[in-house]
């Protein structure tokens, strides 16, 4: 079960919202705001941010509430469960493309709108956990390929030019487009040219 969440309700209906209301404390959950109107829900999400819409779908006066899921999609990242005494098959496809994460059909019981709510909020913050690891992912992919293709390096002295044209060390410019990082010390056949009275020619066999 999720913890509490923060939860805007429209409904036109005084008394249904007043009910609504009750039923979302006794879950746990604070209402945040009764919007009456679909301006005044797109406004209350705008302004509270809500965890999750709970959304009549025929309201008072011009916009329905599908309508008003779709203007508070284009403005805030939030999950929307649409309540409604509809059984119109249009209606309801229009509701899943306005990022609805589930709808409940009038009349319903206390479970059925608790775990509505449960499993929406639980579905919301498990897109968001993939959306972020994609987002891992793509720029771990990014880094790789920064490092792909041919590298122009000196030489002589093994710096690397940058898509800047300046020449850097090799270690700079590993480090700067890689996880990676070095730890500097001296390999047996530099340690032997190097210092020769610390190091001598080890003898053939």
């Amino acid at each position: 079960m999720s913890s509490a969440a923060k939860i805007l309700v429209v409904e036109d209906d005084a008394h249904v919202a007043t009910v609504l209301e009750a039923r979302l404390a006794s879950f746990g959950h604070d209402v945040c705001d009764i919007a009456r109107s679909g301006p005044a829900a797109v406004r209350g999400a705008v302004e509270h941010r809500p965890d999750l819409v709970l959304m009549d779908i025929l309201l008072e006066g011009d916009m329905n509430g599908v309508e008003a899921a779709e203007l508070i999609h284009n403005q805030v990242d939030v999950p929307v469960v649409f309540i409604t005494c509809l059984s119109d098959h249009s209606m309801l496809d229009r509701a899943v493309k306005a990022n609805a994460y589930g709808y409940i059909l009038k009349p319903y019981d206390n479970a059925e709108l608790r775990y509505t709510i449960e499993i929406a909020l639980v579905k919301y913050q498990a897109a968001k956990e993939r959306e972020n690891l994609i987002g891992q992912l793509e720029k771990a992919l990014t880094e790789v390929k920064r490092l792909s293709g041919l590298l122009p390096i000196c030489a002589s002295c093994k710096k690397i030019r940058d898509e800047n044209n300046r020449w850097q060390p090799i270690e700079h410019y590993i480090h700067t487009h890689s996880e990676a990082d070095f730890s500097h010390g001296i390999c047996p056949e530099c340690a032997q040219t190097l210092y020769p009275d610390f190091y001598p020619p080890r003898s053939v066999k």
